[in-house]
């Protein structure tokens, strides 16, 4: 049996539901331990000036042949912890400006994604990226927070 995620990404919901934030809604499907999560996901920086960009990717931890089906990803506040900024509208990627947040556009098998989230053009602040890498529908990882480094160049 094969078994997709979302083909088009993320519903809006996604952002708001009470049980479960920033997690897919698939059945009896829940959230793997997130140490043993296959994926890096980790931001060029987590302080940002106004209108500033910040570059988000996604890839295989150890495994560069590791695929994955989708991804949520929401950018907020460190201090407030509300949704800030807007995503770059990239190919094969959805944006969710209701809660800043980004997802995958088709069911494709990915090896990465580089996302480009950029910040609200009145203020600056700390920043920080939240959400799921989906391996299949049944199967992923929710809760993930973004670490912070430099970009890998082969995954530009």
């Amino acid at each position: 049996m094969v078994s997709n995620g979302f083909p088009d990404g993320a519903p809006a919901d996604a952002c708001v539901r009470r049980e479960r934030v920033n997690q897919p809604n698939h059945g009896a499907a829940r959230s793997q331990k997130l140490e043993t999560l296959p994926y890096i996901v980790v931001a060029s920086q987590s302080h940002y000036n106004p209108g500033q960009k910040v570059t988000v990717q996604i890839y295989p931890a150890h495994n560069p042949n590791q695929i994955f089906r989708g991804f949520f990803l929401q950018a907020r506040d460190a201090e407030t912890n509300e949704w800030i900024g807007h995503w770059d509208q990239l190919l094969n990627i959805k944006t969710i400006p209701e809660c800043s947040a980004v997802t995958h556009a088709d069911p494709k098998n990915k090896t990465g994604a580089t996302l480009v989230w950029n910040a609200p053009h009145h203020k600056s602040g700390q920043v920080y990226f939240t959400g799921t890498v989906l391996q299949d529908y049944g199967t992923f990882w929710g809760d993930i927070v973004a670490r912070y480094a430099a970009p890998e160049p082969h995954h530009l």
